[in-house]
């Protein structure tokens, strides 16, 4: 019964993992930076509050 050869497979392995590897982190940043439901909300809050008692 013949055998596979590794390494083919290992290219293809490795490969995938790489490809998964790297558009993982860019996806999350996409969502995270470019889907903020309130964009500037707290950074721009300029509004100073005081109790009046």
């Amino acid at each position: 019964m013949p055998q596979l050869l590794p390494e083919p497979w290992f290219y293809i392995f490795f490969f995938s993992w790489t490809i998964f590897l790297l558009a993982t982190p860019i996806k999350i940043a996409s969502y995270e930076f470019f889907k903020d439901p309130l964009p500037g909300a707290l950074k721009t809050n300029s509004m100073t509050w005081s109790w009046k008692w």
